[in-house]
């Protein structure tokens, strides 16, 4: 009988030449348990996804009430259909009153495109600015604005006019001119190993878009949604963007994502042409059911209040001295060691230890730490506890 594995290698398109192949039967809360019954505890999240862990019980009850009701009715924007409407809603109260009007997608990627086309249709400009080691998405116009050129150059010709500026340098910031239509950028940067603004770049970004006409697209799919310990990162630099993108952590493991913008801006897509922007799928009635629930378990179980105290708990843990120091934004962290083979031995033993960790795109010898916001002190220190013993096993 051909087993799960091979049907996947066969069968199953393939994004390298190395995946992990665990097999997974079952998920709840941190833990994922393989068909051989290995129980594997999620440091990632899977990738920044499951922020109020796998399968909560009050996504699930909102997916199943939905069931019931309806899936798939028409394309969106065309009929009110009430999980759409009601996350809307409650996103705007999670937000600054100006950015009100939110496009529903279906993930990052879609959303920064849809972010992309918005700012060049209201500004009428052409040039995009996005930062060095930036990772936006995988499509066309999201894979344009990457910062990585290696990940780039088997692809192009890509998006024209398209200009890059080193993150957390204020001198770069004069190339922003009256010419750019928008500067996309992670308000924490992810896969360039979790770098955090400097002391009022972001502000200074914020003045310098303001003088030139520019729109400012923060891009959260992997900060926002409580990942840095409050419910958007931006909350905790000053200032507000023009226009904000997520995705990833707002499904509760479902696939959405969104664009948010004022309305007088995002109102440009109505007319000329008409259906400026449309997508089918986009804002399904099923994943905006999960995001909601998200939304209101986030809130409802006060996740943000723990997320400084269980950081800083991870960090006085992972003290060895083959872990050169931890970079974190709230439970957005970063453990560097000091080479990618290094890196790997330990991620590849604390697998088989029951602990999944990973590494960043752009930044390859530093272990990527997401836990769920749900996790407990207790299972935090089980986690680091693994990470230490796998340190030891795999460089003895």
């Amino acid at each position: 009988m051909v087993s799960l594995r091979q049907l996947f290698l066969q069968h199953q398109a393939q994004t390298s030449d190395f995946p992990l192949m665990i097999e997974v039967e079952k998920a709840e809360g941190i833990y994922m348990y393989g068909s051989d019954g290995h129980r594997y505890i999620d440091l990632i999240s899977g990738i920044g996804v499951s922020n109020v862990g796998h399968r909560h019980p009050k996504v699930l009850r909102a997916i199943h009430d939905q069931l019931d009701r309806y899936m798939h009715l028409m394309v969106y924007g065309e009929f009110v259909q009430a999980p759409q409407v009601q996350l809307a809603h409650a996103l705007s109260g999670t937000l600054p009153d100006r950015l009100n009007n939110t496009y529903l997608l279906n993930s990052g990627a879609e959303a920064v495109e849809g972010a992309l086309k918005l700012a060049k249709r209201y500004t009428g400009r052409t040039e995009l600015i996005s930062c060095y080691n930036a990772y936006h998405g995988s499509t066309q116009g999201a894979l344009s604005m990457n910062g990585s050129e290696s990940f780039k150059n088997a692809f192009r010709p890509l998006l024209p006019d398209v200009r890059h500026i080193h993150y957390n340098s204020v001198a770069d910031l004069e190339q922003i001119t009256a010419r750019t239509a928008a500067v996309l950028i992670e308000t924490v940067q992810g896969e360039a190993g979790v770098r955090v603004p400097e002391k009022d770049y972001l502000k200074q970004l914020r003045e310098r878009c303001n003088q030139t006409g520019t729109l400012l697209i923060l891009d959260e799919i992997q900060c926002g949604f409580g990942r840095t310990g409050t419910f958007w990162a931006f909350e905790q630099f000053g200032i507000e963007p023009d226009i904000l993108v997520c995705a990833k952590g707002m499904g509760g493991g479902m696939p959405i994502g969104a664009f948010i913008a004022p309305q007088e801006i995002m109102s440009v897509f109505k007319t000329e042409p008409i259906l400026g922007h449309c997508s089918t799928f986009g804002g399904h009635p099923v994943s905006c059911a999960a995001s909601l629930a998200t939304l209101q378990v986030i809130e409802e179980e006060n996740l943000l209040e723990g997320v400084a105290q269980k950081a800083e708990l991870i960090k006085q843990l992972l003290v060895h001295p083959r872990i050169n120091g931890i970079r974190n934004q709230g439970l957005m962290m970063a453990a560097e060691f000091e080479s990618f083979e290094v890196l790997k031995a330990v991620i590849d033993r604390a697998i088989l230890n029951g602990v999944l960790t990973d590494w960043f795109l752009f930044c390859e010898n530093s272990m990527r730490i997401a836990p769920p916001l749900t996790i407990t002190e207790a299972q935090i220190r089980e986690a680091c506890q693994i990470i230490l013993t796998s340190i030891d096993e795999a460089l003895a």
